[in-house]
């Protein structure tokens, strides 16, 4: 379901994200079921960027990004809860390709 779009202008080096949502359960390297239930700190995590500001200059809407979740702020839009923070905060940037072959650019 694709959804709902809206007008937002963010403001300065503000980016907007969407979190991914988190999966049911995850596995470790060695195999072991690790429950949704199981809450790891300092666990970053994927978002896709909704909305930028005039001052950013390294992701643009659509982007696949890598944040601390953690003390963001939280906006709720049709239903919905995004992040807003500063570019700076943002830790990496996924790509579909690379001259280096990694698929990420910090």
């Amino acid at each position: 379901m694709q959804p709902p779009k809206f007008e937002i202008q963010m403001l300065h080096d503000r980016v907007m994200i969407r979190l991914e949502q988190a999966a049911e359960e995850r596995r470790s390297g060695s195999g072991i079921v690790i429950p949704a239930t199981v809450k790891m700190a300092n666990r970053l995590a994927w978002g896709e960027i909704c909305g930028v500001g005039s001052n950013v200059r390294s992701v643009k809407v659509g982007d696949k990004v890598l944040l601390n979740p953690e003390e963001q702020y939280e906006v709720e839009l049709h239903a919905q809860v995004y992040l807003v923070m500063r570019e700076r905060d943002l830790h990496a940037v996924a790509t579909q390709e690379t001259d280096h072959g990694t698929g990420l650019y910090l």
